[in-house]
């Protein structure tokens, strides 16, 4: 029994570090994909400009890929071009050794007086040597952009077996709360709070209101689905937090979960 137990750890231990591997290796990815798209996308139409940005981008292109992106920025073309940002969507094995990656580029183009932002999306693949080593051995393909999901989650309905009495209740005890979590010690969150359900965060914020509280029955317990206002004294900006917790109530209120 205790080689069996062994093995299964040693199994696990060394499937956590292929794991861990893995996320270095497509950290490296991501921020060498980056770094290529900066240069890739940044140009303007003089002679010294656009020699600067062969010679950046061949630093990460096969020898096939830097004789296909000749002459792509020309001395007569009218626009130059600015990267402000650049974001990476998706990485994903494609082969042993190759990754594919999808990002998105945000640009600035100038022709003459007139700039205008433009963004698009796109894929490359690159090979990973066994050391860490990295080249790009597809060249940036259109690929389609990230859009936002329609996806709408179920709003939760209020349980009328919750009586008025105990919604009002714990709303009172809620509001008392939020107004003190932002500056309370462990030693004040614990005549609130059991354990370590919410921990202190220690910040300059100002309670301002509870947003759409519904509370469902659970047994001895209460939940309660609620978004808090709070005013950012720095920031002046209003934040609000959304929170789902379970409360119980012996001789006080408290949150439980």
């Amino acid at each position: 029994m205790y080689k069996n137990f062994t093995a299964i750890d040693q199994h696990t231990t060394h499937e956590k570090e292929i794991i861990e591997l893995r996320l270095q290796d497509t950290n490296g990815i991501e921020n060498f994909v980056k770094n290529f798209a900066k240069s890739y996308y940044t140009w303007n139409n003089s002679k010294e400009a656009i020699e600067a940005r062969t010679q950046a981008i061949n630093g990460y292109l096969t020898k096939e890929l830097q004789d296909l992106n000749v002459d792509t920025i020309r001395t007569d073309i009218p626009t130059s071009s600015t990267v402000t940002d650049v974001i990476v969507w998706n990485i994903e094995q494609s082969g042993t050794d190759t990754f594919s990656a999808t990002y998105e580029v945000d640009q600035q183009i100038k022709e003459g007086e007139q700039t205008t932002a433009i963004k698009a999306t796109y894929t490359v693949k690159v090979h990973v040597d066994a050391d860490g080593d990295m080249v790009i051995v597809q060249n940036p393909t259109l690929a389609p952009a990230i859009e936002k999901s329609d996806y709408e989650p179920k709003t939760p309905e209020a349980d009328a077996s919750v009586d008025a009495d105990t919604v009002n209740d714990a709303t009172s005890f809620l509001e008392t709360f939020f107004k003190l979590y932002p500056t309370a010690t462990e030693k004040e969150l614990a005549y609130y709070v059991s354990g370590n359900v919410l921990e202190p965060i220690g910040r300059d914020y100002f309670y301002s209101e509870l947003v759409n509280p519904i509370f469902i029955k659970d047994g001895d317990n209460v939940k309660v689905k609620v978004a808090v206002k709070f005013l950012d004294n720095q920031t002046k900006a209003t934040q609000v937090s959304q929170y789902e917790l379970v409360l119980h109530k012996d001789s006080n209120w408290k949150i439980v979960g």
